[in-house]
């Protein structure tokens, strides 16, 4: 994916690097957390690995695809990862696909945190696929938070997918947020099935402007007795975006429990959409739900105004309370 640029020295990997590494930041990663060697991190470009970096007992091989990457990150059995891991994916040029392919296995009893960041921010035609597969051990925790950032053209296509396995007693907590710049079309997907006593939860928060699509799936399968899932959204639209969240949590086993936790918040001509679905297979199991979709709350917007705050400096307030709910 380098370039010699006319007139120019050849664009080399350490200038690529440096590249990726502001525009992380500017969707909300620490610089200095990938260069430090108390991290564990990847950096991809484009279908280029700029850098990996291990700790004992964290495993990261990667392997470079015509049109992306595929990753394989292994936490070792019993292995508590102290620091999170930093994971970054980026395409700098205006035009271009990414395909990550990544498999996560965290092992029995290990703990760990991933933080990744996507962006895309000089984006007018780009595609991302990500097809995720992770597979939680007995007893482990892992917890995956994702920030994107899009750029302010509209121009990403971004199309997460995940299929993720909880095993007894496991924890997978995910957290997709995207609520800086533009959003272009997101379709999210994942699907998460919880075994006996382990536990899920699934958050996206989303904030869409202009003529932005956002498509959510969220799906958690309670398929072991006394599994925990709980499916939740934040979103945010305004002028001309469309939303559509499509939540479902099935009780499937004894003494499971899950509620789906959706919240949205629409203006101008903007339209937003929401089906909570639960499913019960078992007369112990117990799912709830809930949605509300809306404009801003009236005494909300009326207590701010009286404070001082302008109409839009108040909205704003409600948005942003809302997004980090």
């Amino acid at each position: 994916m380098n370039a010699s640029r006319a007139g120019r020295r050849p664009f080399t990997v350490a200038d690529e690097f440096e590249a990726i590494v502001r525009s992380y930041e500017r969707a909300g990663g620490s610089g200095e957390h990938l260069l430090s060697p108390r991290f564990a991190s990847m950096v991809v470009s484009g279908n280029t690995v700029l850098s990996t970096h291990e700790l004992p007992g964290v495993e990261m091989r990667a392997d470079q695809l015509e049109d992306g990457v595929s990753a394989r990150v292994r936490v070792a059995p019993g292995t508590r990862v102290e620091l999170p891991v930093h994971l970054c994916f980026g395409v700098l040029p205006e035009r271009g696909v990414q395909r990550i392919l990544p498999v996560f296995e965290i092992g029995e009893g290990a703990s760990v945190e991933f933080l990744a960041h996507c962006t895309f921010p000089n984006s007018v035609e780009v595609l991302h696929l990500m097809e995720a597969e992770v597979l939680v051990g007995s007893g482990a925790r892992m917890r995956y938070s994702e920030t994107h950032f899009h750029g302010e053209r509209s121009g990403a296509r971004v199309v997460p997918h995940g299929k993720i396995v909880v095993q007894e007693a496991g924890a997978y907590l995910s957290e997709f947020t995207l609520t800086e710049g533009r959003i272009g079309s997101l379709e999210f997907d994942y699907t998460v099935e919880v075994g006996a006593k382990g536990r899920a939860e699934l958050m996206v928060r989303a904030h869409g402007y202009g003529d932005d699509r956002l498509r959510i799936v969220e799906t958690i399968k309670l398929n072991g007795r006394g599994a925990r899932g709980l499916a939740k959204s934040r979103i945010a639209v305004r002028e001309d975006a469309t939303s559509e969240v499509l939540a479902t949590t099935e009780g499937n086993a004894p003494e499971s429990r899950g509620h789906v936790d959706c919240v949205e918040i629409v203006r101008d001509r903007a339209m937003a959409g929401a089906t909570p679905v639960v499913r019960v297979r078992n007369d112990s199991a117990y799912v709830t739900h809930e949605a509300a979709i809306g404009t801003v709350n009236k005494k909300e917007l009326e207590t701010l105004m009286a404070r001082g705050l302008d109409e839009e400096a108040a909205v704003d307030v409600i948005v942003g309370a809302m997004l980090r709910g």
